[in-house]
């Protein structure tokens, strides 16, 4: 398993926020799910999936009910997550977790969508975001910063980091549903490497978070259509997930 890390500094007295990602090597489970699959919905073998998690979350240092999944369905939903949501399995239908708890990792599964992790460390709250087609067409960036500052973030203080999705290059779409992304999410129609219509949801999202105040934009520009590295729905159809994790640790 390799994770990549990004960890901002601890200048205030706070804890950091931590936030990684992961690729495919590294796990237990066997081709087309190989090696590190942490989806539980993909049709791996259930244990397969237990071990790759279990080893996630000694990688991060968290015992493995305080990681937090999602059941995702591509919708705008944003929920937050409590104490009470703690140890009772995926939260339901929803496509972005917000919480304000230490040592509670949020984690966000894909294979070809856009995992986006939010934070604000000063207001100390933090979300993981399932930006997929259909996500981000609908929403689910602007509902998410909207429900952070709820809970008193502050845009101009967020830090935003995408991982590893399609690019623009490799994501051919028909040019009507480009056109459809595009009126909901400027910014993501492109042109392909084949010279044909395509979308950078990443690119979107990047116009729709410095229109919502967030100045403070990473992303991770590797394509999972064209890596071998990463999972891809789009290249291998039958695959796993890699995740996205974001958490503030309590020490």
């Amino acid at each position: 398993m390799h994770t990549k890390h990004q960890r901002s500094a601890d200048t205030t007295g706070k804890p950091p926020v931590r936030k990684v990602f992961t690729d495919r090597s590294g796990g237990v489970s066997a081709a087309p799910y190989g090696s590190f699959n942490l989806g539980d919905h993909v049709g791996d073998d259930p244990q397969a999936v237990e071990t790759n998690r279990q080893r996630l979350a000694d990688v991060l240092g968290l015992p493995a009910e305080r990681l937090v999944f999602m059941e995702q369905i591509h919708s705008p939903s944003v929920t937050e997550v409590t104490e009470a949501t703690l140890g009772k399995g995926p939260v339901e239908a929803t496509d972005a977790l917000i919480t304000t708890l230490k040592d509670v990792a949020l984690v966000v599964l894909t294979a070809d969508c856009v995992p986006v992790l939010l934070s604000d460390e000063e207001a100390g709250v933090i979300a993981a975001v399932h930006a997929g087609r259909m996500g981000a067409r609908n929403g689910i960036v602007p509902r998410t910063i909207r429900r952070m500052e709820e809970l008193g973030a502050v845009p101009a203080q967020i830090h935003a980091l995408m991982g590893a999705a399609a690019s623009g290059a490799h994501y051919e779409v028909p040019a009507d549903m480009a056109a459809d992304v595009e009126s909901k999410l400027p910014g993501s129609a492109t042109k392909t490497s084949k010279g044909t219509t395509g979308l950078d949801i990443r690119a979107g999202l990047t116009r729709q978070l410095l229109g919502l105040g967030v100045r403070n934009i990473d992303a991770d520009p590797r394509c999972t259509i064209e890596s071998e590295n990463f999972f891809s729905y789009r290249r291998e159809g039958t695959t796993g997930r890699q995740a996205g994790v974001i958490w503030m640790p309590n020490s």
